[in-house]
């Protein structure tokens, strides 16, 4: 049955108009996305089907143009589309993070590190460097490894900080194995990182552990 045969209170779009966005669960706001289905199968089928083949709106999002291309009534149209779709939610939480206190929208952190980070197949090391009002400069992708490790040089860390004339910096990193739980290794990085900033006067003000379901902040656990 087409979305169109429904009734209008069921709807997706007709949904979001009365009861806003929110009250969308996501495979209703993937299907206004998609906007039609295939022969068969309504756009809301079609989107619990990719939800169901990825796992989540994040694997989705991070999936590569040949994974998402295999899926039927899918292809090189609909990830421009939806590439387009996540980076603007990036550039939108970078432009309130560059306005505002990091510490005073900890969601927003949140947020931005796990649109740049969750999802990932590899374990990547990213760096926000923030000015003395703790307002965001530049977020970057500094270190790319394996599945299971990235090799992190503090010096290069201290040079990108100096370069973008930061004041303090938020470090994160993904674990693809799922496992949100900082390892001895991450905890010991994150002394080596808060010493190497000090000796230049710029302080670490987090280091977050980005994994599946959840952001872990060593701030917050006392351990950084």
């Amino acid at each position: 049955m087409s979305i169109t045969d429904w009734p209008e209170a069921d709807r997706p779009r007709e949904k979001l108009l009365r009861n806003g966005a929110q009250a969308l669960s996501d495979a209703e706001l993937l299907a206004i996305f998609l906007r039609v289905g295939l022969p068969g199968k309504s756009a809301v089928d079609l989107a619990r089907e990719l939800l169901d083949h990825f796992g989540s709106l994040q694997a989705l999002f991070a999936a590569p143009l040949p994974a998402l291309s295999a899926i039927p009534g899918m292809g090189s149209a609909k990830f421009a589309q939806i590439q387009a779709v996540f980076e603007m939610a990036r550039r939108a939480l970078h432009e309130e993070l560059a306005e505002r206190d990091a510490f005073t929208s900890p969601d927003a952190v949140r947020s931005l590190l796990g649109l740049r980070l969750r999802g990932l197949p590899h374990e990547e090391f990213h760096a926000l460097f923030l000015d003395q009002q703790h307002r965001l400069l530049a977020a970057e992708m500094l270190f790319r490894g394996s599945l299971s490790e990235t090799r992190v040089y503090p010096r290069e860390v201290v040079k990108r900080a100096l370069a973008t004339n930061a004041a303090a910096v938020i470090v994160a990193h993904n674990h693809p194995s799922g496992e949100a739980r900082p390892s001895a290794a991450d905890l010991a990085l994150t002394q080596q990182l808060k010493s190497a900033l000090e000796l230049v006067e710029i302080r670490l003000l987090d280091h977050f552990i980005v994994a599946a379901h959840r952001i872990v902040s060593l701030a917050e656990n006392g351990q950084c």
